[in-house]
């Protein structure tokens, strides 16, 4: 029965609308080596994320959909800028 209980939840899940909420979900979800892992990173190398935890976020977040709104609130119209932006969003929270 919990094997299949993180499908279920994943199922159900809708994906975060606005940056906030992404970040808040992304906060819940990382683990602490990779919170500090990415905190120490060097801003200009977080680009270094994007075929990692960007395409994680990418099809967790669901910015490839057309009517998305996280993808909306992040300002851009491409689901890799999108995951770009909350991925710099989420370096700037994680900072000290």
């Amino acid at each position: 029965m919990t094997k299949n209980w993180p499908d279920l939840i994943q199922q159900n899940i809708q994906p975060p609308e606005t940056v906030d909420e992404a970040i808040a979900r992304l906060m819940v979800v990382l683990e602490d080596d990779h919170k500090t892992a990415i905190a120490s990173m060097q801003e200009d190398d977080l680009i270094g994320l994007h075929f990692g935890l960007g395409s994680a976020i990418r099809n967790a977040f669901e910015l490839h959909e057309p009517d998305s709104k996280l993808l909306a609130s992040c300002g851009v119209e491409h689901p890799d800028d999108a995951a770009g932006t909350i991925i710099q969003v989420l370096w700037r929270t994680l900072q000290p």
